[in-house]
């Protein structure tokens, strides 16, 4: 799902609007559609409806933004709530489409009333809200909060009241999602025709609550020719391919692991796992010999064989040769689990990297190989390389900041200066590409973050790059399959209690929903 500019949408109005003949009000009238919709189902959630009618309260701005709020406020007086559309602004400053919707609020009884915020009546009618309406500001906003704006957003940010935001949750830029001071923790945010960065960038992310994305009407061939090298990677964009009836192992991808050293045993394991439940062909595991035995008794499907090791039970530098080789007649191989960071080791992930032409994923130790090599990356431009860093590791080959909003610049500069696709993990994972295009991803949740979670990860990864998935779809692809498994085991288990280990259970559960049919 493509993310666009505040430009860009401007401009999808501005034509609309002047060139398409659709009137401005019309839009409004269906952006507020959308959201009554949307604040009724959690007015539902909140209580039953027979007990009383809901009762909602509007903070409406005086730009375009806060038109959206009077004329959901009039929509939901219509519906039979109890609404207060209450204005945070001058009137001099209303728009026109604005006034009109004040003027269509008048028609049905309703009244946009100025806001007091030291009312004490008025705070005894919010706090017995069901919902509230966060109408303040839109998209446009690069200034910080101040005056009658601020006390609106702490007032909706104090009630313990579910907050559902117009198009973006005011305070937040919309194009980075940079808190311009405070911004509204909204529970819903509803946005109309297309998402922006700030619902999934930096603290814009956490203050977006679940994004819904409404179409009000902007013709399907504006919305087509928006260019954009920014990505959001929702359900509806992960389709696996249809098995043919008559394939066998072979078609489905030989796959290798170098990984494990002694005392990190479940790494190589986690990773096989995932890459067989992902659905590899022939997947095979290399790990030192003394950790060996452990490995292959745990792995049923998956063929482990033993290298030559140190004394110290980490990879030698006599393991390179077969490596090379058990690499080099594999369609992709993976680089790095557990496979600690002993100097031999790290040699030899450098001289695999310089050797072995297949793709190859860094996962873990495989990228502490690389500080203080990065020129060993950058031999690799025009191969397959995939880094799958959480932020420590990150920072120990760059040296970008990745702090808030700076996270996506980070890793799109360093996708494009070395060549490879870059995932940096996290919340919103990001997976970036040489050409600048980015992938936000937009599941997972807090049980993930746990030790041997990145081990599934790469796994996954690793299968569906084998079965020969292009890498631009495989690796957000296989970000979000991760994070679709993650959230089915906290919607069963709860988020303290899941694991790894559960997450590659549910994986199979994961894919069927996901095979193309046709």
């Amino acid at each position: 799902m493509k993310i666009a500019t505040a430009e860009q949408m401007r401009e999808m109005d501005r034509i609309v609007i002047k060139e398409r003949g659709i009137p401005s009000a019309e839009l409004m009238e269906r952006a507020a559609r959308a959201l009554t919709r949307t604040v009724l189902e959690q007015a539902g959630q909140a209580r039953d409806e027979g007990e009383r009618p809901y009762r909602v309260v509007c903070f409406c701005g005086a730009g375009n933004n806060g038109g959206d709020g009077v004329a959901t406020a009039r929509m939901l007086l219509e519906r039979g709530c109890e609404v207060r559309a209450v204005l945070v602004g001058k009137r001099e400053k209303m728009t026109a489409d604005c006034r009109e919707m004040e003027r269509r609020l008048g028609e049905v009884g309703g009244i946009l009333e100025d806001f007091e915020p030291d009312s004490a009546e008025f705070a005894a009618w919010c706090l017995e809200a069901d919902v509230m309406v966060d109408a303040l500001f839109g998209i446009g906003l690069n200034t910080e909060l101040r005056g009658g704006s601020l006390l609106a957003v702490h007032m909706m940010n104090t009630c313990d009241i579910p907050v559902v935001s117009a198009d973006i949750a005011s305070g937040v830029e919309a194009d980075t999602g940079h808190i311009l001071g405070q911004a509204v923790q909204a529970d819903v945010t509803v946005t109309f025709s297309m998402p922006k960065a700030g619902h999934f960038l930096g603290q814009g992310a956490i203050h977006t609550g679940r994004l819904e994305v409404a179409y009000i009407g902007i013709p399907m061939d504006l919305m087509v020719g928006v260019e954009s090298q920014l990505h959001a990677v929702t359900e509806q964009d992960v389709m696996l391919p249809r098995r043919s009836r008559t394939a066998h192992k072979g078609d489905f991808g030989k796959v290798y692991l170098l990984a494990g050293s002694v005392g990190y045993t479940g790494a190589p394991v986690l990773a096989a796992r995932a890459a067989m439940r992902t659905g590899a062909g022939l997947v095979t595991v290399g790990v030192p010999a003394p950790a060996w035995p452990v490995v292959a008794g745990k792995l049923d499907e998956a063929m482990a064989h033993p290298l030559p090791s140190s004394k110290d039970g980490d990879l030698s530098l006599e393991a390179t040769e077969l490596v090379q080789n058990r690499a080099g007649s594999s369609d992709v191989c993976l680089i790095g689990p557990g496979l600690g960071r002993g100097n031999s080791a790290a040699a030899v992930v450098r001289t695999l990297l310089r050797t072995v032409h297949a793709p190859v994923i860094l996962d873990a130790d495989g990228i502490n190989a690389l500080a203080g090599h990065i020129d060993v990356l950058d031999e690799r431009k025009g191969l397959i390389t995939i880094l799958t860093p959480h932020d420590g590791e990150f920072a120990r080959i760059s040296d970008e900041d990745i702090s808030g909003e700076h996270r996506l610049e980070a890793v799109r500069s360093f996708a494009r200066t070395h060549g490879c696709c870059l995932v940096l993990k996290g919340y919103r994972t990001i997976t970036a590409f040489p050409d600048g295009t980015a992938y936000i991803n937009t599941n997972g949740n807090p049980g993930m973050a746990v030790g041997g979670s990145g081990d599934v990860l790469s796994g996954v990864i690793l299968s569906l790059i084998g079965q020969g998935i292009p890498c631009r779809e495989a690796v957000p692809m296989a970000v979000w399959l991760h994070g679709a498994a993650g959230d089915l085991c906290a919607r069963e288990m709860g988020e303290y209690g899941m694991l790894p280990s559960d997450m590659i259970a549910r994986l199979p559960q994961v894919l069927e929903r996901q095979v193309l049919r046709r």
